[in-house]
C-alpha cells in the first residue's frame, strides 16, 4: 500500500488531493494541490474568491508517521475576496500562519496531559515552545466551544501559587454529571469572583442553585450579591480543617508553656489529638488515653472539638442549630481563645453551615479539594512558568474538561 494511500484514508482534505511524496533529508513530505476546479476560500471570512497568485511552497507539521518527522507542503493561493479583499486562502490543515497542522497541535497537547511540556518535547523532537503553543491553541479552542449549559453547583477556593505571587481563585462545575474547572484568577479578592461571574452571565447565574466555599469574606460577599438564589453552603471540611488549626495552636503554646518546667507530657503528641480516635495507632492510643486523664487545657480543647463531630451527624437544620448555639456557648465559657475564635466564626456564618444539611448533605467542597490537590500536581510539573497565563492555559488543559476538533482518524 503506497503512503498517498494510506495518508489519504487517515487524513483527506477536501477539495486538496495528494501528488506525490518524497524523502527529503530522514523527513517524509507530502506534497499537496488544490482540486481540479475548486475555487480557493478566504481566511477572514470562509467565502469563495478568484485565485490571482500563489505563494511559494509552505511545510506545515504533521504527526509523525513511523516515527519519521512528517511534513505537509503546500503553495498557498491568494485570494481575490470581494468584502475582506486580497488575502491568502484558508487551509482546512493548519489556522492564521501558524506552521504546525491543526492534527499535530492536538497530538501534542494530548500526550502533554500525561508528560511534562518538557519530556513531550523530547519524546517527539519538537521543542518546548512549540508544545506550548499547541497546548494554548487547544485551551483557546476549548474555551470557544465548550458548553456552560445546565451548571447548577460550583465550587470556590483558592490555591496557593507561590510564595511570591501569592493565590489563585479556582471556580469549579460540582455537578454529579460534570466535575471540571471553569474560572481561574489571580488573588483571592472580589475582582477575582466577579469575573467569573461576568462570564458566566445573567442567565447562566440565575440558574445555580448551590455554591460551596469557604468562610473567606470576600467570596461571601460576592456570592451573595450576585447569586442571592443559591444556596450558599460552607461544609464541614474547612471547618474541620479550621478547628483543627486551633486545636494544635493551643497544644503548640501549652507545650512551650510547660517544657520549661520540666514537664513535658505533650511531647510527640500532636497526632494524637488530631487525627480520628479511629485511625490512631496502638501506641497513640495508649498516649492519648493517659493524657486524658490530665487536666490541660489541650485536653479540653481536644474533648471540645471531639463533641463537634456529633454536629454533622445531625439532618434536620433545626435540631443541628440547636446544637451548634448549646457548643459555641460551652466554647465561650472555656477561655481557650483560639477555640473561642472558631466559636465566634460558627455564629457569623450560622446560616450558611446549616445550608450544608438543607442540601441534604449532596454538595460538599470534598470534590473541590480533589481538584485543588490535581491543581498543585499541575503546578509541581509547571515549574518555571512565569506568567499567569502559562499558568492558567495548563490548569484549564489538565481539569477544564475542554472539547477538541474532531478528526476521520485518531492518533493517540
Amino acid at each position: 500500500m503506497l503512503v498517498k494511500t494510506v495518508f489519504n484514508r487517515l487524513g483527506k482534505f477536501k477539495c486538496f488531493v495528494i501528488c506525490g511524496v518524497r524523502w527529503a533529508k530522514d523527513e517524509l513530505e507530502i506534497l499537496l494541490r488544490p482540486r481540479q476546479g475548486s475555487a480557493p476560500l478566504c481566511r477572514r471570512c470562509g467565502v469563495a474568491g478568484s485565485c490571482y497568485d500563489r505563494q511559494s511552497e509552505r511545510r506545515f507539521e504533521f504527526v509523525p508517521l513511523w516515527g519519521v518527522k512528517t511534513f505537509l507542503v503546500y503553495a498557498p493561493r491568494r485570494v481575490d475576496c470581494v468584502a475582506c479583499g486580497p488575502t491568502v486562502e484558508k487551509l482546512p490543515w493548519s489556522e492564521g500562519r501558524r506552521r504546525m497542522t491543526i492534527t499535530y497541535q492536538c497530538f501534542l497537547a494530548h500526550w502533554a496531559k500525561k508528560l511534562s511540556w518538557r519530556e513531550v518535547a523530547n519524546e517527539f523532537r519538537s521543542t518546548w515552545q512549540s508544545v506550548f503553543r499547541s497546548v494554548a491553541w487547544v485551551v483557546e479552542y476549548g474555551l470557544i466551544h465548550r458548553d456552560l449549559s445546565g451548571i447548577t453547583a460550583v465550587g470556590v477556593d483558592e490555591i496557593q501559587w507561590s510564595t511570591k505571587k501569592g493565590f489563585l481563585t479556582m471556580v469549579y462545575q460540582i455537578d454529579t454529571h460534570s466535575r471540571r474547572l471553569l474560572w481561574v484568577a489571580r488573588g483571592r479578592t472580589v475582582r477575582g469572583l466577579l469575573g467569573f461571574f461576568r462570564m458566566l452571565g445573567k442567565h447562566r447565574t440565575a440558574a445555580l442553585q448551590f455554591i460551596c466555599s469557604d468562610m473567606w469574606r470576600a467570596y461571601i460577599r460576592v456570592i451573595a450579591k450576585k447569586a442571592p438564589q443559591a444556596l450558599h453552603i460552607l461544609d464541614r471540611f474547612h471547618i474541620v480543617s479550621n478547628l483543627n488549626k486551633a486545636l494544635d495552636e493551643v497544644r503548640a503554646k501549652e507545650a512551650r508553656k510547660i517544657s520549661h518546667e520540666g514537664y513535658e507530657p505533650l511531647k510527640r503528641s500532636r497526632w494524637c489529638f488530631l487525627k480520628r480516635p479511629e485511625n490512631l495507632t496502638p501506641m497513640q492510643g495508649i498516649k492519648l488515653r493517659e493524657l486524658l486523664q490530665t487536666n490541660l487545657k489541650t485536653v479540653r480543647a481536644y474533648l471540645l472539638a471531639q463533641q463537634l463531630r456529633y454536629f454533622w451527624e445531625y439532618s434536620h437544620p433545626g435540631w443541628a442549630g440547636k446544637f451548634l448555639d448549646n457548643w459555641c456557648t460551652l466554647v465561650m465559657r472555656s477561655r481557650i481563645e483560639p477555640i473561642k475564635k472558631i466559636a465566634r466564626q460558627l455564629r457569623r456564618h450560622r446560616e450558611l453551615i446549616l445550608n450544608w444539611l438543607r442540601a441534604k448533605k449532596l454538595f460538599s467542597s470534598g470534590v473541590v479539594e480533589g481538584f485543588n490537590n490535581k491543581a498543585k500536581i499541575t503546578l509541581k510539573k509547571a515549574y518555571g512558568f512565569r506568567t499567569f497565563s502559562a499558568m492558567e492555559i495548563a490548569l484549564f488543559h489538565q481539569l477544564g474538561a475542554l472539547p477538541e476538533p474532531k478528526f476521520t482518524h485518531s492518533y493517540w
